[in-house]
């Protein structure tokens, strides 16, 4: 194309380019449409798995209903204050609108992405345990493709979206894109959360009645709560994780047309690199997921995730060699080329590290799994032990990837580094379509499963069934980590971008202590998120047990002869997941704005900057130990160390029900929170700082100078946030009577 023309317009090679890569991402959607229909085509099976399949997706679409409304508020409210914000700051007004507009837009394709991804998941999973009749390739490819559907919606809607705004605004643009991140980010924090919440809930009620208690297998139609535990797979893992990833691919988006923008002297090609690169991704991503299913049996022995792991890889390949030519003939700046590759090694790097340390046929798991030979005690330190080690490793291969990124651009100033770190997010997630069929392959082989065994499948498909979702078990651990990597890079971009936009901002802790405060603040708030949404798995968990242990004493049910009432159940986890929800979105949103309107700008920067280092630890650590116990219980469920039903199968599944709100709620949620932090920091960082120049009072006598506004602002937020965790810890209980010492009597 040659070298970009300085000023504020495109060349005419840069315009076609732009255009083109509007033509890949409509091609995404085209391609979604046609696997949909051949979805469509597959048998769904008849009589009892279309009954059990027919609870499952009214259960999966009226939480999301229930959802969707419950987030409706939240928009029109944050889009009124976007408004105000930008009005306050002086922005032009096509830019106040733009933005405006833009994160209703973001919100409204998250929101897309996650409806849409979840009800083909509900369609493939019925499809998928019909197709195991015949095989093991036709399963898979239903599966996998189906949640290529959701990956290609999410690379599809987030290009289109991101490449139009760009083409209206041009240097403008990454103002008016911090709206449509901040959208798909809001959109991706309730339905992590509230998803997550839900389908934890209910697996842990299930597990611990139906398999410690009763002794019964995991998807036992006699239990209560196993409906809610399958839909809850596809509104966690389907819906929330679509929106999670989403929201992640327009972040780093974002952040890298800012810093781009922020490079000099201005040159277009630094912003349209980023869109360019994220057009081959989507190209590299088609041929990849299409080819899972080809991949003959000599080379993947039947292993599904092995099928999986070579097409990411060709899409990698594809990827490469295509950023390298970019480099060399447009950008010609071999820099860009690097960085955008170390993001493709580091999520090469994520799936291989996920792989080792949660996959029940490695070394780290087995070990937890053996040791449910001396109980239950013994496989939490196991999984404790496993989840702290692979932190370390984790945390040492993303800092690996900015030190690269930011030795490249070494010498050519601080705009330039962090722009590598961007560029970095940008070419992890340049397979986001991979990724998400990934993810959403898990629920689908999962619920396909659980389908199989409700129904009453033969030996033969039920055997592949199980295989898938062990696979899925996999795919999920390593969609997670990759997940929480991306986070972390783009939340590390928006801060860079953060410290560009303001003025004066020093990080220095020996000469400002309270820089250090901040960071304490800001360390110490993944941990709040994560006890909320434990707790509230807890205390959902708790009723969900004994409405369980409640309907297994009606008559007829243990013994088979009646269906308990499963909708009860469903009804139980779809209001304790929304009533948890407004507490978190309230803290994630007003936290940054208290620190800032309270302390420093140096401290807000320090708070910042602690989030993403927890956020990013807490969310492995959890992730991982969550996986290991999870694919350790389901190792023993394979025969190994006693099998099901076995005192080690107890102690495992025990540890699972721990494993299960750390892996699948609070460690995933934390990857919106320290995004939506970050992006409402920068949105509202110019009126923030405006606030404490208004009304300034100066104590008589002293040099001090209290700026009013902003102090009353900082107490009403206090009080906002303070009421939410106070609503979060709301719980009534019954105190217990002092037992009687003397007679030794227990109270009753």
């Amino acid at each position: 194309m040659g070298e970009g023309k300085m000023g504020g317009e495109l060349l005419f090679s840069e315009q076609v380019g732009l255009y083109a890569v509007i033509g890949v991402a409509v091609a995404a959607l085209v391609y979604a449409v046609i696997l949909a229909r051949q979805i469509f085509k597959e048998p769904t099976g008849s009589g009892k798995v279309k009954e059990i399949w027919g609870g499952i997706k009214a259960g999966a679409n009226a939480y999301l209903r229930t959802q969707l409304r419950s987030v409706v508020i939240f928009i029109g409210i944050l889009g009124i204050f976007l408004y105000l914000s930008a009005a306050l700051a002086s922005y032009p007004f096509s830019i106040t609108i733009g933005r405006v507009g833009a994160f209703l837009l973001g919100s409204f394709f998250s929101g897309m992405v996650g409806f849409i991804g979840m009800n083909m998941a509900v369609q493939g999973n019925i499809r998928v345990s019909e197709a195991a009749k015949k095989g093991f390739h036709g399963a898979l490819k239903i599966a996998y493709r189906t949640g290529t559907i959701t990956g290609m919606l999410t690379d599809g809607l987030g290009l289109l979206g991101g490449t139009i705004i760009f083409l209206i605004f041009l240097r403008n643009a990454p103002e008016v894109l911090l709206g449509f991140g901040f959208g798909g980010t809001l959109l991706a924090l309730f339905m992590r959360v509230g998803g997550g919440i839900y389908t934890k809930a209910a697996d842990v009620g299930a597990d611990l009645v139906g398999k410690v208690e009763k002794g019964i297998p995991e998807d036992d139609p006699r239990n209560a709560a196993v409906v809610a535990d399958l839909v809850g797979d596809n509104v966690g893992d389907c819906a929330g994780m679509a929106a999670d990833i989403f929201e992640s691919y327009e972040v780093t988006m974002v952040a890298a047309l800012l810093l781009g923008l922020a490079i000099t002297p201005f040159d277009f090609k630094w912003i349209v690199f980023p869109l360019l690169a994220r057009g081959i991704g989507v190209i590299s991503t088609i041929v990849g997921t299409y080819a899972v299913s080809l991949w003959p049996d000599k080379i993947t022995k039947g292993d599904a995730f092995k099928a999986m792991d070579l097409s990411y890889d060709v899409s990698s390949v594809i990827s490469t060699a295509s950023f390298l030519a970019l480099a060399i003939f447009y950008v010609q700046d071999i820099r860009v080329f690097i960085a955008t590759t170390m993001g493709i090694i580091l999520a090469i790097s994520f799936n291989k590290l996920a792989n080792y340390f949660t996959s029940p046929n490695k070394k780290p798991t087995t070990m937890v799994a053996a040791s449910s030979k001396t109980g239950t005690a013994t496989v939490i330190l196991r999984g404790l032990a496993l989840g702290f080690e692979s932190t370390v490793w984790t945390a040492l291969v993303i800092a690996l990837t900015i030190v690269v990124s930011v030795i490249v651009f070494s010498g050519a100033g601080v705009a330039f580094a962090m722009y590598g770190v961007a560029l970095a997010g940008i070419g992890m997630l340049t397979l986001t379509g991979n990724n998400i069929a990934m993810d959403s392959f898990g629920p689908i082989a999962d619920n396909a499963n659980g389908i199989g065994e409700m129904a009453g499948l033969e030996e033969g498909p039920r055997q592949i069934l199980a295989d898938l979702d062990s696979a899925g078990n996999t795919t999920k651990a390593v969609t997670k980590a990759i997940a929480i990597a991306s986070a972390v890079l783009a939340a590390v971009s928006l801060f860079a971008a953060f410290t560009a936009t303001v003025p004066g901002l020093k990080l220095d802790i020996a000469a400002d202590p309270l820089v250090f405060v901040g960071l304490l603040i800001g360390a110490a708030l993944p941990f709040l998120f994560s006890f909320i949404s434990i707790r509230a798995v807890s205390r959902a968990a708790e009723k969900i047990i004994e409405e369980v242990r409640e309907q297994f004493r009606i008559p007829g049910v243990m013994e088979g002869k009646r269906l308990p009432d499963y909708a009860k159940v469903v009804k139980i986890c779809t209001s304790a997941a929304q009533r948890e929800l407004a507490s978190i979105a309230i803290i994630a949103i007003l936290s940054p704005l208290l620190v800032g309107s309270l302390l420093t700008s140096s401290a807000w920067g320090g708070f910042l900057a602690g989030v993403i280092l927890t956020g990013q630890l807490l969310a492995v650590f959890m992730a991982n130990a969550g996986g290991a116990w999870d694919n350790a219980k389901k190792k023993i469920e394979d025969g190994y160390y006693g099998g099901k039903g076995s005192e080690e199968h107890k102690a495992a599944v025990q540890c699972d029900t721990v494993g299960d709100p750390l892996k699948d709620t609070a460690g995933p949620s934390l990857n919106p929170i320290i995004k939506v932090i970050n992006l409402v920091s920068l949105l509202f960082a110019p009126v923030i700082l405006q606030l404490k120049n208004i009304a300034i009072y100066q104590i008589p006598g002293t040099e001090v100078r209290i700026p009013v506004v902003s102090m009353i602002v900082s107490l009403i937020l206090a009080i906002i946030i303070a009421a939410a965790i106070l609503y979060s810890k709301r719980e009534k209980f019954e105190v217990p009577e002092k037992p009687n010492k003397k007679t030794n009597e227990k109270p009753t």
